[in-house]
């Protein structure tokens, strides 16, 4: 199963956003910042597939996707009768991984990969260890007994703040509706990255 392996702070740092959910200083610091010895002179005007392209490199390394993943997923919506940019949103947040670290399980969509992918996590009663299973209407997701003594596990837990189109229980949650624009805060332009796919 691919994925990317390299530095993740150069990713945060190119988008110029917070991708990586992370707190630290070093970061936030720097994210204006683009990455290399010359960032601070990088100051060209994007031209308008400039502009698409990044929005679309924004949306891929959020959700820790590669080209050929998002490309897809975007082919597939576009196929569908319905809103484009709504459609889009949905898929990507109906990701098991992404399910996973909504509901407070993991610390990031990376942590929440590997717990996957590891089998420390359940839908409906059946070890999962796709990532990119996407999660349906009633589905409920749980943790593997041995991973529901985790103390760091337990911790993050009590912090988590559940969305609207989420309910959970202790450590097991379930998707109660699709998710909608308005539910989540998306650091890129839908509509940019529908028109750079429609070239």
């Amino acid at each position: 199963m691919a994925r990317y392996t390299g530095p993740k702070h150069k990713l945060a740092r190119r988008e110029g956003v917070n991708i990586l959910d992370k707190t630290s200083n070093s970061l936030l610091r720097r994210l204006n910042v683009p990455p290399g010895v010359h960032g601070k002179k990088r100051t060209k005007k994007l031209s308008e597939f400039g502009q698409q392209l990044r929005e679309k490199q924004k949306a891929k390394r959020t959700y820790g996707l590669l080209e050929k993943q998002f490309s897809n997923l975007v082919k597939n919506v576009q196929k569908k009768k319905g809103e484009t940019g709504e459609m889009l949103i949905s898929l990507l947040e109906t990701r098991l991984d992404n399910i996973v670290y909504r509901l407070g399980f993991a610390k990031s969509r990376a942590m929440a990969r590997q717990m996957v992918t590891h089998g420390h996590v359940f839908v409906n009663e059946k070890r999962l260890n796709i990532p990119s299973y996407q999660v349906v209407e009633k589905d409920i997701i749980t943790l593997s007994p041995k991973f529901q003594k985790n103390p760091s596990i337990l911790a993050q837990e009590e912090q988590a703040t559940i969305l609207p189109f989420l309910a959970r229980e202790g450590l097991s949650g379930k998707l109660v509706r699709m998710p909608k624009r308005q539910d989540i805060e998306v650091p890129f332009s839908t509509q940019q990255i529908i028109e750079y796919y429609s070239r």
